[in-house]
């Protein structure tokens, strides 16, 4: 291969690139990105930068080193628009094209929004997070749709610069799926003792300039509204060009799709039926991903680790494994009603996940045993 399209300059597709350096391969590698920016961490987004006490430049996940080594020809601030299998292209939004030998799609998504919340602000991108950190004036009162990760941590941020903040959720608890009811009791725990008003169970109609309006013809006032209600994969640049996609694309457990000089990473990637949009996930992809783009099939198989952690209020939860609703929940260290405390998973006798709240080290030390399992 002489030429390789890492096509989304996110962490996925910056690790792509990396991956591609570090496995020996030393053709072109053009990275292509829908934004202006050079690549950045994300994570920071919902927490520090948004609060104003982290700084642009600690989110760049490269520096002259990296830049100088990898030798990467950036398009910035244009979106793929086709990819040609039989011709070996990526058309761009500019009228450009990038002929490649191979293809990374790392596109990531787009933030969902909601009908009748136009105006409402989301966070998938750092544009987003200074739009709204603007928009965080003292008096303000900010209204958070949805309590996964991203809302509890825009929730958090907004607590701590001491803003009036009420979260919405249609769950009976946030992040219910997820944990399950004990633990999503303990995320619930986290909003009040943290004085923000969360409210579950509840559906919402849309918004005007006085607030958001409930199902139940009540209404929460608020100056600025956030929806934080997942992410649309972005594959609609992908229409004719042969690759299977729906809710990602989809891959095989090597996350290589149909065509075998095309594999996906990262939350755009669907392998074995399932997409995951986490850092880690993104992160740990990629040495996969590359080994078998430059084999030209699946020699190695992704298993993922299941890693999570989100900071909120004085917490930093962490989770890892892949639990199921009815395994079964054991507390090994501290309480529930505790600012610190590990619990595990098990089913049929072993241990398939684990999960703490501010207690770090205890974590890693219980992580350490749990078998990835293979992609099904």
């Amino acid at each position: 291969m002489k030429r390789i399209a890492v096509v989304g300059a996110s962490l996925a597709g910056v690790r792509a690139a990396q991956e591609l350096r570090a496995q020996g391969y030393d053709g072109g590698i053009v990275l292509i990105g829908e934004e202006r920016h050079l690549p950045y961490d994300r994570p920071p987004l919902s927490k520090g930068f948004l609060a104003g006490t982290t700084s642009r430049a600690s989110l760049e996940l490269l520096d002259a080193g990296d830049l100088a080594s990898l030798a990467l020809d950036f398009r910035l601030g244009v979106r793929a628009t086709a990819l040609e299998p039989s011709d070996r292209r990526v058309r761009l939004s500019d009228g450009s094209s990038v002929h490649a030998d191979g293809v990374v799609i790392a596109t990531g998504g787009r933030a969902r929004t909601l009908p009748g919340f136009e105006g409402a602000h989301t966070l998938r991108s750092i544009d987003d997070a200074l739009a709204l950190r603007e928009a965080l004036v003292p008096g303000a009162r900010v209204v958070v749709v949805g309590a996964g990760f991203i809302g509890a941590e825009v929730a958090s941020t907004c607590r701590a610069l001491g803003l009036e903040v009420t979260v919405l959720e249609a769950l009976p608890a946030p992040l219910a799926p997820v944990l399950g009811p004990e633990l999503a009791a303990v995320c619930a725990r986290l909003h009040a003792d943290h004085g923000t008003d969360l409210r579950c169970g509840v559906s919402v109609t849309g918004m005007d300039p006085s607030g958001v309006h409930l199902a139940d013809g009540s209404m929460v006032p608020a100056d600025v509204v956030v929806t934080g209600v997942g992410m649309t994969p972005a594959t609609d640049w992908l229409a004719g060009s042969g690759l299977k996609v729906g809710n990602g694309v989809h891959t095989d457990t090597g996350l290589v799709t149909e065509l075998p000089q095309v594999v996906a990473v990262g939350d755009v990637a669907r392998y074995g039926g399932r997409r995951h949009e986490h850092w880690t996930n993104a992160s740990e992809q990629a040495p996969v991903a590359v080994a078998n783009l430059l084999a030209g099939q699946t020699a190695r198989t992704y298993s993922p680790s299941g890693y999570v952690w989100s900071d909120q209020y004085s917490g930093t939860l962490q989770l890892a494994g892949h639990p199921r609703p009815d395994d079964s929940l054991s507390v090994v260290d501290g309480e529930l009603s505790a600012s610190s405390f590990a619990a595990v998973w098990a089913r049929d006798g072993e241990t398939v996940g684990v999960f703490a709240l501010n207690n770090a080290k205890l974590f890693n030390r219980l992580r350490r045993p749990l078998r990835r399992p293979a992609v099904v």
